[in-house]
């Protein structure tokens, strides 16, 4: 099936497979496993950052940043439609007591920085204590710039504030910018890596930080009950993707701007935004369920809605661009033709 609904639908190559299969492992609870302390430190000296724990996902990652840097009754800043917020079930107010305070994106997929300072709660006892702010590289596909992250952590840090990131796709960023991954962290107290997208492994993710922040993020993913025993096996997987499938993400930046070019000439189809492996369309909400049925038939998995996401990755290849185009081509052509048909055309 080509699948287009997400990018964490990857399954491990052969060579990835391989790599798991040849790991050693320990137990990583007690700190022995090798193949997660080589990959750990691995990113970690890619980041630029002291450490960075595995965790089964970004799920657990994020929650467990905010809950070494906020206490019950805080307060952390995130963008409405962030992930962190949205898409995590409220994980800092159910685990941590953590109040969010969201703030509308810009276009860019940034957050307007007079809507921060303004956000920003000092120490009235009426108030929650603001003690983070919360970006997210990509957001929707984009890149924050480099100009702006480099403003909004500033203005954090002169508040008192700390700053995280939730980098679930910043390889994209990475490869998409031109800058490196160390780069693309500075300004950020805790950063939050997820190799289970793009990059194709079957599961994990890195939180990063100082030694301070990392002894804390431990025992939260310890209570969280993210400590795994010989999880090597995954962190290989990993490891491998880190190696080898972190520059090939442009193959699937082209294939996203394919796949957009060729949607574009289908008159139903609006396209709505396509950056780095992610794209956006507007489709006619009363074609959607038949559309995604037709497109089903035909080898192609689309969540089809009035607005839809449709994501490029590691298992999507031209061939496949062009066959989905032509697929919601001849889904388009054949309702005209019933069209017509029914009013005697």
């Amino acid at each position: 099936m080509i699948d287009l609904r997400s990018d964490t639908v990857t399954r491990p190559t052969p060579a990835m497979r391989e790599a798991m299969a040849r790991a050693p492992v320990g137990d990583d609870v007690w700190g022995d496993d090798p193949s997660v302390a080589a990959f750990e430190a691995a990113v970690a000296e890619r980041a630029g950052m002291a450490a960075a724990p595995f965790f089964p996902s970004g799920t657990q990652s994020n929650p467990a940043a905010l809950l070494v840097h906020c206490q019950r009754g805080d307060e952390y800043i995130a963008g409405q439609f962030s992930h962190i917020y949205r898409d995590e079930g409220g994980g800092a107010a159910v685990l941590g007591s953590i109040q969010p305070q969201p703030i509308e994106h810009d276009p860019d997929g940034s957050l307007p920085l007079e809507r921060v300072q303004a956000g920003i709660k000092g120490a009235d006892i009426h108030h929650a204590s603001t003690r983070l702010l919360a970006l997210e590289n990509t957001f929707r596909g984009k890149v924050l710039s480099e100009a702006y992250t480099r403003r909004a952590t500033a203005l954090a840090h002169e508040h008192g504030l700390a700053t995280h990131l939730d980098g679930a796709r910043l390889f994209n960023a990475v490869v998409a910018s031109g800058r490196s991954l160390a780069e693309l962290c500075q300004g950020f107290d805790s950063v939050s890596l997820c190799f289970s997208k793009g990059l194709g492994a079957p599961v994990g993710s890195l939180l990063l930080g100082d030694e301070a922040f990392i002894l804390r993020a431990r025992r939260w993913r310890k209570t969280l009950g993210g400590g795994m025993r010989q999880v090597g096996i995954l962190a290989a997987a990993c490891h491998h993707a880190l190696e080898n499938h972190v520059e090939r993400l442009g193959e699937d930046h082209r294939h996203a701007a394919l796949l957009a070019e060729g949607l574009g000439e289908i008159d139903e189809v609006g396209v709505h935004g396509c950056d780095t492996n992610m794209l956006f369309v507007t489709l006619p909400e009363a074609h959607c369920s038949a559309l995604e049925a037709f497109l089903a038939e035909r080898g192609i998995l689309m969540a089809a809605a009035p607005v839809t996401r449709m994501l490029t990755h590691l298992d999507i290849s031209e061939q496949d661009v062009r066959h989905v185009v032509a697929g919601i081509k001849a889904y388009f052509v054949a309702n005209a033709a019933r069209v017509d048909a029914r009013l005697g055309g």
